[in-house]
């Protein structure tokens, strides 16, 4: 109790007395407590989303302060699309809540950055009195000024500089590339539609304008299956999120929904509720794992083999052995599979599947004078030949 006692007058005044009573007054203000209370005060709110590679496109509120970004929280006021489907909200996840964060982060590029080595390269040609184009030709055609900034590449050693200059360089070496190697040696890529539609467009069309090869996200990732877009000529995971919620069956392989696609993964973990069964195939055990009835863990490299065999189960019990009318027609209106496709002999008794048959190897007998060469045939059961579609 004496211990009690002496802490107790540590934390006191010597008056002891208030208000006519007995009391105790703590000497420490609270002032301290405002860099809390200040954390969250604010001037306004804006709505916003999250574009920069996010396919999400969550509505997101701004809170405003000095004219800064001070937090943001999940909008919940999304509406209802239909009653038998879960809400869609709330649409966010972790790295939008931090993503004010990035936006006055040190590491953020703010200015253009070029190469130091390139920069005193192309200026020392320009004071020569070369123009734009002719100062990269002289640094692309000499061996040596060309090997002094592209063995250092990946390596840093990058300076600021201004757009009016870089878009400058950037002008010049696209000239001189068409002139030397022709337009079509440019391939580029602009952000993806979800991203930026106004930069996509642009980016798109200059390409277009000076025949140069416009590149897809797709090849931008590297990591994408391209047989959806191949196959349906759509991009891939067409259907809207919520709609996995009317499935009754769902294979999920090369996303990790919880981690990529956090604002939709509630639909694919609320729908096992109704009973729909759920695979994942994926070498660990991923976070979309942990929703599922059950697991492959395929080995590295064998994901090939694996959707091959379910294909072949699919075409043998569907195509082949029973005949599904709906199957069938749905496979020769919206997939390449009526496509027709050239053997090729590899030994004695072995054929291997090759190109597609194309228009062009009918010499113009399908009357497809029109790029015949890019467009694949048919064989019509009704007229007994081959039709280009």
């Amino acid at each position: 109790m004496s211990h009690f006692m002496d802490r107790l007058k540590f934390f006191t005044t010597k008056r002891e007395s208030f208000s006519g009573g007995h009391g105790v007054l703590i000497e420490d203000d609270r002032k301290w407590e405002d860099s809390y209370r200040n954390r969250w005060r604010f001037d306004k709110i804006v709505y916003s989303t999250h574009g920069v590679n996010c396919t999400g496109s969550c509505s997101w509120k701004i809170y405003v302060k000095n004219g800064l970004v001070a937090f943001e929280t999940q909008r919940t006021d999304y509406p209802r699309t239909r009653p038998d489907l879960p809400n869609h909200e709330p649409r966010g996840c972790q790295r939008g809540a931090s993503y004010s964060w990035y936006l006055y982060s040190p590491h953020r590029i703010k200015y253009p950055m070029i190469r130091s080595r390139l920069l005193e390269l192309y200026r020392t040609e320009r004071a020569s009195g070369k123009d734009p184009v002719e100062a990269w030709a002289a640094i692309q055609q000499d061996p040596e000024k060309r090997r002094r900034y592209t063995a250092v590449r990946g390596l840093g050693g990058f300076v600021r500089t201004e757009w009016e200059e870089v878009t400058e360089i950037i002008a010049a070496a696209n000239i001189h590339t068409i002139k030397a190697h022709g337009p079509d040696r440019i391939a580029g890529f602009s952000p993806i539609p979800a991203m930026s539609m106004i930069s996509y467009a642009a980016g798109a069309r200059y390409l277009d304008l000076i025949g140069g090869v416009p590149l897809s996200f797709y090849d931008w990732y590297c990591d994408l299956p391209p047989s959806s877009p191949q196959v349906w000529g759509e991009q891939t995971d067409v259907p809207e999120s919520a709609d996995w919620y009317n499935s009754t069956y769902i294979i999920v392989a090369g996303t990790n929904l919880p981690m990529t696609r956090t604002p939709d993964a509630h639909f694919y973990s609320e729908v096992r509720y109704k009973g729909t069964k759920v695979v994942a195939v994926a070498p660990d055990y991923a976070e979309y794992v942990k929703f599922a009835d059950l697991w492959m863990p395929a080995r590295a490299g064998t994901d090939a083999a694996l959707f091959m065999a379910m294909g072949h189960v699919v075409l043998k019990e569907f195509y082949v052995d029973r005949p599904e009318p709906y199957f069938l027609d749905y496979a020769r209106r919206f997939t390449d599979l009526p496509m027709q496709v050239l053997l090729r002999k590899v030994g004695k008794q072995t054929y291997v599947s090759d190109r597609f048959l194309r228009a062009s190897d009918f010499s113009g007998e399908l009357g497809q004078e029109n790029n015949p060469e890019w467009k694949t045939v048919v064989y019509d059961s009704r007229s007994g030949g081959f039709v280009c579609p």
